[in-house]
């Protein structure tokens, strides 16, 4: 199969690609390469667009708004215009159910809004793993960095693994619209930080963020996917390491 990919040279990217190209044709397009989706050349042999580009992060997003939409939400109307006959996975996220709490969520809600009907929008929750980005909370907690937690915030952490594996049921299946990628199971950010005793500031989180991103799981787990990889021995397992 032919695989256009886009931002497989960011955190989940990465980990798609070289899991990817083991079976694929796969052609990665990157800002960070120097593909910007707003110019670059889009004529490609595509069976499958998988759409990972664009800008991620809440906080970001409050402080560069026309960036998120630039990148998020044009870029992704050029890539859907050119390639509106072929079948498309892009990244959503949890955020774009309450799209009125920050910028970057209002930017996927967008992209959701304008996606072709063809494609398969992909709401992540929270992904951890493999080069994810070092300023996260799984990150941190490895490396005994955390300065403080949010009292008022759960989590649905899903591992980056197994994000792929449900993005290669997704690549075969004749799904349209929307559908979540979680675990569809919460953590509160108080039990991780006071199960591996770790000792930081407590306070209320930002209202510009969702209390709570529990993914709906029901769709994927029709189609026979569940997430494999446990949170807690995963950071046992990666603290030992290091």
């Amino acid at each position: 199969m032919n695989i256009l990919l886009t931002g497989g040279d960011g955190f989940i990217g990465q980990n798609l690609y070289k899991h990817l190209s083991k079976n694929h044709k796969v052609i990665n397009i990157d800002k960070i390469s120097g593909y910007d989706l707003l110019t670059c050349d889009l004529h490609y042999n595509a069976d499958v667009v998988i759409h990972l580009a664009g800008l991620s992060g809440v906080r970001d997003s409050m402080q560069y708004p026309e960036e998120y939409w630039k990148q998020n939400v044009i870029a992704g109307q050029r890539l859907f215009d050119f390639f509106k006959d072929t079948k498309i996975l892009y990244a959503s996220s949890s955020t774009a159910y309450e799209p009125w709490r920050n910028p970057y969520a209002m930017s996927k809600y967008s992209l959701e809004q304008i996606a072709p009907e063809n494609s398969l929008g992909m709401r992540f929750t929270t992904v951890y793993g493999p080069n994810a980005k070092p300023n996260m909370l799984i990150p941190k907690i490895l490396k005994n960095d955390v300065q403080y937690i949010n009292t008022n915030h759960k989590r649905d952490f899903i591992h980056v693994d197994d994000v792929i594996s449900a993005i290669d049921v997704l690549m075969v299946e004749n799904i349209k619209g929307v559908i979540d990628i979680g675990t569809g199971h919460t953590h509160e950010l108080v039990d991780i930080v006071d199960y591996f005793r770790i000792d930081c500031e407590r306070k209320v989180g930002s209202e510009n963020e969702r209390l709570d991103n529990k993914a709906d799981t029901t769709s994927l787990n029709r189609l026979g996917w569940k997430p494999k990889v446990n949170l807690y021995n995963y950071i046992k397992e990666m603290r030992n390491v290091n």
